[in-house]
C-alpha cells in the first residue's frame, strides 16, 4: 500500500504536547509582557542548567546567534575565520556581514563535519602569507552531530584564535559525555521550528561561560544598550527572543530528552538494517547525535530520490551546493582550493524522515523501499 510520509511531522508533537502548550501561552497572554517576558529569562536559566554552561542568553534567531557572537569577539576587516565549505549559508553569512574573510575548509567524507587535516593545512598556508590575522575557527555541529571539538580546540589555543560552534542542529548532542555548549569557547544555538529542539517561529540562543562575552550579547541584542534604554555603548542590532515563543520552548525542553532517545532509537534502527547496503553516517562512542536529520550517500543519489518519492517517501538534500561554489561566496575560496570532499557530498547525500513521533510502521516501510531501490 502506497503511503504519504511526512518529512518531519510536526502536528504530531504538537498534539502530544497541546494541553500544556496552550497553558504556557495563556500564560503570556494574561501578563501580557510580550517582549522579553518572565519566560526568556526562564528560559535562559534552564538553557544554563540543561548545558551546565554558565550564560545562556536567548536571540531572534540562530543566524542572529552566530552575528551576536562575531560582533561580541570584535571580529572585522582583517580577520580570518575557518569554516566548513560544507554546510548552510548562515555559517559563512555571519562572517562576511562583520567584513571578516571566511576560509573555507573540507569536511570530513563520514562525519560530514570540518576536516582537521585540512583546517591544519590551509592555516599553514594562511601564515605564510601573513595577510589576515588567524581569529576564529567557526565548527559546524551537522545533521546533529558535534565535531571534534579536542583537536579542534588543541589547534585554536595554539593559534590564538577563537572557538566558536555552530550548533544550530546539534543542541542536545554530547562529545565525550559533555553536553553541546560547554564543546566550544561559545555556542551558537537555534530554534528553528525544524530544529530538535524548535520553537513556532525564530528563535536562537548563544551560550558561554566568559561572562564578558556573556554582557556583550545581552547588550549587542539590544542595539548596544548600555545602563538605560538610550545610553549606547556599542552598535548592535535588534534581536529579541518573543515571549510566546520561550513559553512554547520551556514546554518543549521538559520532554526534549524523551525526544532524543526517540531520534536515536529510529537512527540505531536506519543503521542496522541499511548499512550493509548503502553508506549509512559513521557514529562512534565519543558521540551522542541528535539526528536533526538523518543523512545517506549514494552516486545514484537522483534516481533513489525518484523512487523513493513515487512510494510517498519525501526525502531533502542538505546541501546540494558547496559554500565555496556558491556565486556570493566564489571569491572567498582562498586561492581556489580544492574541497573535494565538500563536492562529493553535495552530489551524493540525501536526508530521509526522522522525528520522535514517527510510528513504527513508517519507519518499516522507508527501510524496506529503499532496500528495494538499491
Amino acid at each position: 500500500m502506497l503511503k504519504n510520509i511526512s518529512f518531519i511531522d510536526l502536528s504530531a508533537q504538537q498534539k502530544r504536547l497541546e494541553d500544556k502548550l496552550k497553558l504556557r501561552i495563556e500564560g503570556v497572554l494574561s501578563h501580557g509582557k510580550y517582549i522579553m517576558g518572565p519566560e526568556v529569562s526562564e528560559l535562559e536559566k534552564k538553557l544554563e542548567n540543561y548545558t551546565n554552561a554558565k550564560y545562556a542568553i536567548s536571540c531572534g534567531s540562530g543566524s542572529d546567534a552566530l552575528l551576536l557572537s562575531m560582533l561580541s569577539y570584535g571580529i572585522g576587516p582583517g580577520d580570518a575565520v575557518f569554516c566548513p565549505s560544507f554546510t548552510f549559508p548562515a555559517t559563512a553569512e555571519a562572517i562576511a556581514l562583520v567584513g571578516a574573510t571566511p576560509i573555507f575548509v573540507d569536511v570530513d567524507l563520514d562525519t560530514f563535519n570540518i576536516s582537521v587535516d585540512d583546517l591544519e593545512k590551509v592555516i599553514i598556508n594562511i601564515k605564510k602569507e601573513n595577510k589576515y590575522k588567524l581569529s576564529m575557527i567557526l565548527a559546524v555541529d551537522l545533521y546533529g552531530l558535534p565535531a571534534n571539538y579536542d583537536i579542534l580546540k588543541l589547534i585554536a589555543d595554539e593559534n590564538n584564535m577563537v572557538l566558536l560552534a555552530d550548533a544550530a542542529q546539534s543542541f542536545g548532542a554530547e562529545y565525550n559525555s559533555q553536553k553541546v555548549g560547554k564543546l566550544a569557547d561559545t555556542t551558537c544555538i537555534s530554534f528553528f521550528p525544524a530544529k530538535p529542539l524548535g520553537c513556532y517561529g525564530d528563535g536562537g540562543a548563544v551560550i558561554t561561560d566568559d561572562i564578558v562575552i556573556a554582557e556583550k550579547i545581552k547588550s549587542l541584542r539590544l542595539h548596544g544598550k548600555g545602563k538605560s534604554k538610550y545610553d549606547i555603548d556599542y552598535v548592535g542590532i535588534n534581536s529579541r527572543l518573543d515571549t510566546i515563543q520561550a513559553a512554547i520552548l520551556l514546554e518543549k525542553l521538559d520532554s526534549f530528552d524523551w525526544e532524543v532517545s526517540m531520534r536515536n532509537k529510529i537512527a540505531d534502527k536506519y543503521t542496522d538494517n541499511l548499512s550493509k547496503l548503502i553508506k549509512t553516517p559513521d557514529i562512534n562512542n565519543k558521540y551522542l547525535s541528535v539526528w536533526a536529520q538523518y543523512t545517506l550517500r549514494h552516486k545514484n543519489r537522483d534516481l533513489l530520490q525518484k523512487g523513493l518519492a513515487q512510494k510517498g517517501i519525501p526525502t531533502m538534500v542538505y546541501y546540494p551546493v558547496p559554500m565555496h561554489r556558491q556565486n556570493a561566496y566564489k571569491k572567498y575560496n582562498y586561492n581556489n582550493r580544492s574541497l573535494p570532499n565538500s563536492d562529493m557530498l553535495s552530489n551524493e547525500v540525501f536526508s530521509i524522515p526522522i522525528y520522535p513521533d514517527m510510528h513504527n510502521d513508517d519507519q518499516d516501510y522507508i527501510i524496506t523501499e529503499i532496500l528495494n531501490l538499491i
